[in-house]
């Protein structure tokens, strides 16, 4: 509710200057007459609230929508985010922007969302050169023939975490409980931190960050913003001293030191040939955190839904789990996961009909054309999944759920984007996939479960959250698995 009620307090306050504000805007009111249709809404709230209102509705894809009825299916004019923005549409507006990264566009962040993620020197640097984007930097570390190494330990939290956390009870929110999996997960996988107290005192100021991402910047206490900062204020802190901890161990042990992404990263260089700085480092770390947490817990919730809802799913995903025998050690290993195809089907549906991620942003280096309108330098582009994921062209029937669109070639190029494309296309989605895919091995071995509110409605900030967490009602199969 934070997103809805800071914007409400946003325009609140926007309207007792509205005149002066008005009068900024018309004298600079672009002389471009051939900008894409579309509106910009308010004076620098622009459709920020408009937005808001249909994430906060469980309905994301109507903004979209409406708009791309309305004004051109192809590309829209609103402002976002305090940014004049053009929306690009469809599948050739998805190949258009990922094919011109770096060349006609570059990934954007709005400034406030950069200050709860950066460390403040960071942050500062950032602002000088004006060219922030998130950390690209991911090491040989999160590539499929390293990631590997990791499945067994992925296997072994997921079963560990449902025996302490699942199996005791008759009823559990799954929201909550895959985000705490995805959490220490992380802290395991990319740092070797397991102690379970320490993850946990992480865990709650990360999620008031994540919580005031998207809320409006006004920094004065109470505010969903000014509550992330702090947030980010202590986690940065934190990090600092896990790195020159492990920065200590890299110099006294060497090759014995633990070797995990955290160690890969510190022995990284910029492309000059300069070392990276401690307050770098924690940025990367944060970002990193950022970008795997909340949307593979996401998709492990939603894919359960599922399963509650389409029993012949559930028992398809059922026996692709129990044909594995775990290896000596008793663990899921690479190969398993590779030959789980008919569940990674399941997870793609999930995620065509409940994104975790409704979208990005880039920025025009240049004046360029598209669709027969201009696209002013400094403008900001937006694509979003809810132009291709349920167009009955790409998607027939598109609101049924199907797990066999993916089968065989799958669906057409640029029309299933949950990860982005191109150079931009999110580097972790192998990590995602190896952790969903275990997660959800273990589950099916152990539960058949039924939703406690079938009723359950589901919003958005940006990532879908079901409006109680998701509680089920557990069922233990008879021979367990696992």
């Amino acid at each position: 509710m934070d997103l809805f009620f800071s914007d409400l307090l946003y325009l609140i306050l926007l309207s007792l200057s509205l005149p002066i504000v008005i009068l900024i805007i018309y004298s600079r009111k672009s002389s471009n007459p051939n900008l894409p249709p579309g509106s910009l809404g308010w004076p620098v709230i622009g459709e920020t609230l408009e937005f808001a209102l249909a994430c906060q509705g469980g309905n994301p894809a109507k903004f979209v929508k409406d708009r791309m009825n309305k004004y051109s299916p192809q590309v829209f004019k609103t402002s976002l985010l305090e940014a004049n923005m053009a929306v690009i549409c469809g599948a050739s507006g998805n190949k258009f922007l990922f094919s011109n990264e770096d060349k006609l566009v570059v990934s954007w962040w709005q400034r406030s969302m950069k200050k709860i993620l950066c460390f403040p020197s960071v942050f500062d640097e950032t602002l000088v050169r004006d060219n922030f984007k998130p950390p690209t930097f991911l090491p040989q570390f999160l590539k499929p023939e390293a990631l590997q190494h990791y499945i067994a330990v992925m296997d072994s939290m997921a079963g560990e975490h449902i025996k302490i956390y699942w199996s005791p009870l008759g009823e559990v929110k799954v929201f909550p409980m895959a985000k705490k999996y995805s959490f220490a997960l992380a802290f395991q996988v990319f740092m070797s931190i397991a102690d379970p107290q320490y993850v946990e005192m992480i865990y709650h100021p990360f999620q008031i960050l994540t919580q005031g991402f998207l809320s409006v910047p006004i920094d004065i206490p109470g505010t969903a913003f000014n509550r992330a900062l702090k947030a980010s204020k202590f986690i940065h802190g934190e990090l600092l001293e896990i790195i020159r901890k492990r920065k200590m161990e890299l110099e006294q042990k060497g090759e014995s030191a633990p070797r995990d992404l955290l160690s890969h990263m510190l022995s990284a260089l910029h492309e000059n040939g300069d070392v990276k700085s401690e307050m770098e480092i924690s940025t990367q770390v944060i970002c990193l955190l950022f970008a795997t947490h909340h949307t593979t817990s996401s998709v492990i919730t939603f894919i359960l839904k599922y399963l509650a809802e389409f029993p012949d799913v559930y028992s398809k995903v059922f026996k692709v789990a129990n044909g594995y025998c775990k290896g000596p050690e008793g663990f899921l290993k690479w190969d398993d996961i590779q030959k789980m195809k008919y569940t990674w089907s399941v997870a793609n549906e999930t995620m065509r009909l409940t994104p975790p991620v409704q979208g990005t942003f880039r920025e025009a280096i240049t004046d360029f054309t598209y669709a027969g309108f201009q696209i002013p330098k400094g403008w900001k582009m937006h694509w979003n999944v809810n132009t291709t994921h349920r167009d009955p062209k790409y998607f027939p029937n598109p609101e049924k759920f199907d797990p066999s669109r993916f089968e065989g070639k799958g669906p057409q190029p640029f029309t299933f984007v949950p990860f982005g494309g191109g150079p931009r296309m999110c580097p972790e989605r192998k990590y995602a996939q190896a952790q969903v895919l275990a997660f959800i091995h273990n589950v099916v071995t152990i539960f058949k479960w039924e939703k406690v509110d079938p009723s359950e409605k589901v919003t958005y900030n940006p990532s879908p959250i079901p409006s109680k967490g998701f509680p089920i009602h557990l069922e233990p199969l008879q021979n367990e698995s696992n």
